[in-house]
């Protein structure tokens, strides 16, 4: 389980104490269950590291301040403590601003367990952190039990041997997540896309990446915010 995180005082906090609920779920049905929680440090110049401490998890610093890079480098650290390193370990990935339900692995695992070489999770904003209307717009256009099959790293878990297969994360620094994706479509890997394990992340219009979810709410924000334009002789 792989978290990257540029100064995320903020929002780790509550991250991780999802995850490590999510571990605890996963380990009440399967006792014998190895997991490795790796939190990536990349260039954080906050309390987000003391913060990381706290939490039963490895935490490595990093200087990249490359998404990809952080994701690449965690999941490379979370195999090697495994004792089944890249065979057929599942790798669940999500971000530091992001709260995670309760079934977030063990429903990755039963996907995996069908069959699934990649999953597609889908995400939803902090409804806090958007305006009513903002928010009334989400609720309209995202419906339960269709999910679109989007490409979120906050949401995403695929399986080891696949992943390695398609060359692992790029150190791109942003749409490293699509990057991967497209890599192991294009080797066949089976997709299962879900909402079942939905996970919520901030609904902030200033990310950590130029292009990333922050800017895609920015964008719809202005949209569905803007003003109306006034009739004419107004």
């Amino acid at each position: 389980m792989v978290i990257p995180a540029h100064d995320e005082e903020a929002l780790i906090g509550r991250c991780l104490a999802s995850v490590i609920r999510a571990v605890s779920r996963a380990r009440e049905r399967e006792p014998d269950l190895e997991v490795a929680v790796v939190v990536v440090l990349d260039a954080c110049t906050d309390t987000t590291a003391p913060q990381v401490g706290r939490w039963p998890v490895v935490a490595i610093e990093i200087a990249a301040r490359r998404v990809g890079t952080a994701r690449r480098v965690g999941v490379a650290h979370a195999l090697s403590q495994l004792a089944a390193g890249a065979g057929d370990t599942w790798i669940a990935m999500t971000d530091a601003d992001t709260v995670v339900p309760p079934n977030w692995i063990t429903h990755q695992l039963d996907l995996a367990d069908a069959g699934a070489d990649l999953v597609l999770g889908t995400v939803r904003p902090d409804f806090a952190d958007l305006s009513a209307r903002h928010a009334a717009y989400w609720r309209a256009t995202h419906h339960r039990g269709r999910p679109a099959g989007n490409v979120h790293g906050a949401n995403l878990g695929v399986r080891a041997s696949t992943y390695a297969r398609a060359g692992g994360i790029p150190d791109l620094v942003e749409h490293e997540d699509v990057a991967l994706v497209r890599a192991m479509r294009g080797l066949g890997a089976r997709e299962r896309a879900s909402d079942e394990h939905e996970v919520e992340t901030s609904g902030r219009f200033t990310g950590r990446t130029p292009g990333g979810y922050a800017a895609f709410l920015a964008r719809v924000h202005a949209w569905v915010d803007a003003p109306p334009l006034a009739a004419p002789g107004a």
